[in-house]
């Protein structure tokens, strides 16, 4: 959508309840956007790659316009639906065949119309055959390009798909559609999580000098995880602002509850998680459980100090830093490897600092210990603090190794195999000694590290 993205972008507009977020989610095969009766649940746009025809395309779901009882956003979330418009390449227009036609979807139509894109008028809600006679109603819009599905029971996609592939592939569209190469390459996923308004959606704002993802004093603005591509010095990056994280048993609504298991669903699928803190609250409990759930996914992570000028001190601003981050890693000290910064996500102070923590994560990721250094690393270990005994045993190592990793992600913690005579003789307070012994050799930071056992006979060793 900015430019750098160089598969085809189809964008699904309309107004709030329609159904454009189940309609995105059966266009990808899996439920991404949050599917509610309530109007106005989606106020960002959201994005995934769609496979289900011919040729895969982005797939972008759009906030519905004029929002009621969210007067502050209805300006904002029609402008996200321009910027929509703008940059797509395709235009899936949803209209609600049982609520028939209204004024907004005159007025999107024009607006549309204005485009000079590709529009299809995707006619929603006709469950069955019989309805058919609904989408009458939508003929004076003027659309030569007019489907009737059902989003909810899957009627009517496949003929969708059919006509967003002709669209993709026909000599006329070839003169509307700007980018023809459809090669969609695999970035960087960066997870942006953090409490609710602590800045995510203002971070990726300042980062991409857009205003993609709306930015709100309302907590909890950012509802879905709202994918967003971005290029920098050749490398590609997919940001993923999610959904503030609550606390499970004080969530206003069955949205916020979702948005909580989307968030957590987000880290699993980052390559990065960036937890961001708010510096005028400090590391609260809910951001170390936050922590805590980066820790159990295993993935690597940066801590983002934001709101720096708000208390950003006239003198010794470096001795400020230090002391700031010296308490952070203090309150979250399970995350000890993950460098921490100030940033400020209004003023973009420090923001390109986040880029060279990102690089030196990466290259991090790509350091090998070679297996005569591991052993020698690891058996001076074990002589100079050994194991404690169990039940009168005592775990004793064989032989050690870095494996070369999973490929399936850009930034794989590295991982020690130990063989050793019993592993249920391995506590964990030797395995944190262990990773301390082994970071001070290769310290990787951002990166957990990951230590399996394995049995080996000691006899078979001799």
């Amino acid at each position: 959508m900015n430019g750098t993205n160089k598969s085809a972008n189809v964008a699904i507009v309309g107004r709030p309840n329609v159904g454009k977020s189940a309609l995105f989610n059966r266009l990808i095969a899996r439920r991404i956007a949050i599917v509610h009766d309530q109007p106005g649940i989606t106020r960002d746009r959201i994005s995934a790659v769609c496979k289900r025809g011919t040729q895969p395309f982005v797939v972008w779901d759009t906030g519905g316009v004029a929002c009621t009882g969210e007067s502050e956003l209805t300006t904002q979330v029609r402008r996200a639906v321009e910027g929509a418009i703008q940059d797509s390449d395709i235009l899936l227009f949803i209209v609600d065949a049982k609520h028939g036609l209204s004024p907004v979807d005159q007025e999107l139509a024009r607006m549309l119309r204005k485009s000079h894109k590709p529009v299809i008028l995707v006619v929603n809600k006709i469950d069955t055959e019989k309805q058919e006679n609904l989408t009458a109603d939508f003929a004076s819009l003027g659309f030569s390009r007019s489907h009737s599905i059902s989003a909810e029971h899957n009627r009517g996609i496949s003929e969708l798909l059919q006509a967003i592939d002709d669209l993709l592939l026909s000599p006329y569209a070839a003169a509307e559609i700007k980018h023809q190469t459809l090669n969609i390459k695999h970035s960087l996923a960066i997870a942006i999580i953090g409490r609710p308004n602590v800045g995510k959606s203002s971070l990726i704002n300042s980062i991409v000098r857009s205003e993609r993802a709306i930015v709100s004093e309302l907590p909890g603005t950012t509802r879905d995880a709202v994918d967003m591509s971005y290029q920098r010095d050749g490398q590609e990056f997919l940001f993923i602002d999610t959904a503030g994280l609550r606390r499970r048993g004080k969530h206003s609504s069955s949205v916020e509850v979702f948005s909580v298991m989307r968030a957590e669903r987000s880290i699993r699928r980052a390559d990065l998680c960036v937890l961001i803190v708010d510096l005028t609250m400090g590391v609260t409990a809910q951001d170390k459980r936050i922590a805590g759930l980066i820790q159990k996914a295993r993935r690597a992570a940066i801590v983002v100090l934001n709101k720096w000028d708000l208390i950003k001190p006239k003198r010794n601003e470096k001795q400020a830093i230090a002391r700031l981050v010296d308490e952070t890693r203090a309150r979250i000290f399970f995350l000890d490897h993950a460098p921490i910064s100030v940033m400020s996500a209004l003023t973009g102070e420090y923001i390109d600092k986040l880029f060279t923590l990102m690089e030196h994560v990466r290259r991090a990721a790509q350091q090998h210990i070679g297996t005569g250094v591991l052993n020698r690393l690891l058996r001076a270990a074990f002589t100079a603090n050994p194991p404690p005994m169990v039940s009168g045993r005592r775990l004793k190592l064989f032989y050690a190794a870095q494996t070369s990793g999973k490929r399936d992600r850009q930034l794989q913690p590295p991982e020690f195999v130990l063989f050793v005579n019993d592993p249920r003789l391995f506590r964990e307070a030797y395995r944190r000694y262990l990773e301390a012994r082994i970071r001070k050799a290769q310290p990787y930071p951002g990166l957990p590290l990951i230590l399996t056992l394995r049995p080996r006979n000691e006899t078979r060793e001799k």
